[in-house]
């Protein structure tokens, strides 16, 4: 066991992947959490729920990984005090989620520094909480002026440049503020949230299959690592194995998902340098992807094909003649467009020693995934806990050293290559049975699971809970941007105001996936 504790036990939480779970006290909670961190391990995710209904008050939940495997933490709450010791101290990362927590469910952090809203921007006053079960949503709106206090930088020369929420280009909403002095940025602070669309309060009145639909539009360039991990907390609710060939498929989205997004990242990464050839390449072959996806799976983004007991879709021996090509055909094109931007002095000149985060900011940070492993944070649920079919694969995994914009990129170009050589080998062990899925209607009464899948940005859980009648009484999806999201306010630092599009590109964190 990683944790001394008599209440965590072995559980069959999440698929293939080691996991303890239990209920703990909160004067435990800090102590657990310090020798999770100590010994190298991470906060994961952090979110809360409401069984007043059933007498139980609130919980907290906690979700830590560590090298032994997955460590699921749940702290009782009294109702009318529902309050518990800070994490952020030892976990930088937890102080959004906590500020999240007592936004929509009104649980605290009784020690926390930071107690500003985070996702209530005016939409709904100070003592209302939508995750509440009783909370009613006509009696709680407000017209109430937002009044963020933003952290002021004083000093002399010292300016503030305000950027979004709205933006020129066609994404997503966020708020950038930035104290400069000159061109040189001296701090970064982030507002989130504007995207918030009550996703956790939906699923609430939702059945399995439809919550299936849903969180595959959490982010919607993740809906395959969405998808999946709905699907794996809800088979391990129901001790349900999905068929062989489903899980192939699965395996085989799952490389899709992050080849097609590191070719789009790759040529945005060139857009925001002045190299438009760049951009336009990597789109091209992105595009024969997301074609390839149409024709032979139905959706471009591949959204609706991973479901709770298997798939939604298969592929035929022409089908599979058609990805082989594909493979080779991006292998030959990435390969020459790596070299050029290699050897292209301006692009290099531009990301060398942009947006850089040291190795030991990063682990303290907890940085995750593609840019978490720019910084030798050796992190990915497929190497470490290989769910099926992953424990068939001999994944390598892609690190580098410098933290910085290149390294990002560098990562991005080893993972692709790695991605395509998986696919052939997920490619060669499709069989011939037809079989996609066993029946999933319903889960089990009372029941807790968690899905956790590396997804192409990081790792990606959701955690679902049923009631008495086996209904989704609480879903919790988690994006990896999360954790990252901080990290880009220290990866700015002394940078130039210009520099920011490129570093910002380089993470690519989503904001729908954070806001919910």
């Amino acid at each position: 066991m990683p944790i001394n504790h008599p209440n965590l036990h072995l559980t069959r939480l999440a698929g293939a992947i080691p996991a303890w779970s239990g209920e703990i006290k909160p004067d435990d909670l800090q102590p657990i959490c310090q020798i999770v961190q100590d010994g190298g391990g991470r906060l994961v995710a952090l979110w809360g729920s409401d069984a007043r209904q059933q007498n139980k008050g609130f919980a907290l939940h906690i979700a830590l990984v560590n090298e032994a495997g997955l460590i699921c933490l749940s702290i009782p709450l009294l109702a009318a005090q529902p309050s518990y010791p800070d994490v952020s101290r030892i976990f930088p990362v937890a102080d959004r989620m906590q500020r999240a927590a007592y936004d929509l469910l009104g649980i605290y952090a009784h020690e926390g520094h930071d107690h500003r809203k985070w996702l209530r921007h005016g939409a709904w006053h100070g003592s209302s909480f939508p995750l509440r079960k009783d909370f009613d949503a006509a009696q709680s709106r407000t017209d109430d002026a937002d009044n963020y206090p933003f952290v002021q930088v004083e000093g002399q020369g010292v300016h503030e440049i305000a950027v979004g929420p709205v933006h020129a280009g066609t994404i997503e909403p966020g708020h950038f503020r930035f104290s400069v002095v000159g061109e040189k940025m001296l701090r970064l602070e982030e507002r989130l949230g504007y995207t918030h669309k009550g996703i956790e309060k939906r699923f609430e009145s939702m059945s399995l299959q439809q919550g299936a639909k849903l969180v595959g539009r959490v982010s919607g360039d993740s809906t395959v690592a969405y998808a999946w991990a709905y699907a794996m907390a809800a088979e391990s609710i129901a001790a349900v194995t999905p068929p062989d060939r489903a899980l192939w498929l699965r395996a085989l989205f799952l490389e899709r998902e992050r080849i097609a997004n590191h070719l789009g990242d790759l040529g945005y990464l060139g857009n925001d340098v002045a190299l438009s050839f760049g951009f336009a390449q990597f789109w091209i072959l992105k595009e024969q992807m997301l074609r390839n996806n149409a024709a032979l799976f139905g959706h471009r983004y591949l959204m609706d094909k991973i479901i709770p007991g298997g798939v939604a879709a298969g592929l035929a021996e022409p089908g599979k003649r058609t990805l082989f090509e594909e493979c080779a055909m991006l292998e030959r094109e990435v390969r020459v467009l790596r070299g050029i931007y290699e050897e292209h002095a301006g692009v290099q000149d531009r990301f060398i020693g942009a947006g850089r985060i040291e190795p030991k900011l990063a682990a303290r940070l907890g940085l995750c995934g593609l840019a978490g492993r720019a910084s030798s944070q050796a992190w990915d649920a497929r190497v470490q806990f290989p769910c099926a079919p992953y424990d068939q694969l001999d994944v390598q995994m892609a690190t580098y050293r410098n933290g910085d914009v290149a390294a990002r990129v560098i990562v991005r170009f080893d993972e692709l290559f790695e991605s395509l050589r998986l696919q052939r080998e997920i490619l060669d062990h499709l069989d011939h049975d037809d079989t996609l899925q066993v029946p999933l209607e319903k889960l089990p009464a009372q029941g807790f699971g968690v899905g956790m899948v590396e997804g192409w940005r990081g790792e990606v859980l959701v955690a679902i809970h049923t009631d008495a009648e086996g209904k989704l009484t609480r879903v919790h999806p988690h994006d990896p941007s999360w954790q990252n999201w901080p990290a880009l306010e220290h990866a700015v630092l002394g940078n130039i105001v210009p520099d920011f599009p490129l570093i910002n590109k380089s993470f690519n964190l989503s904001y729908s996936g954070q806001d919910l």
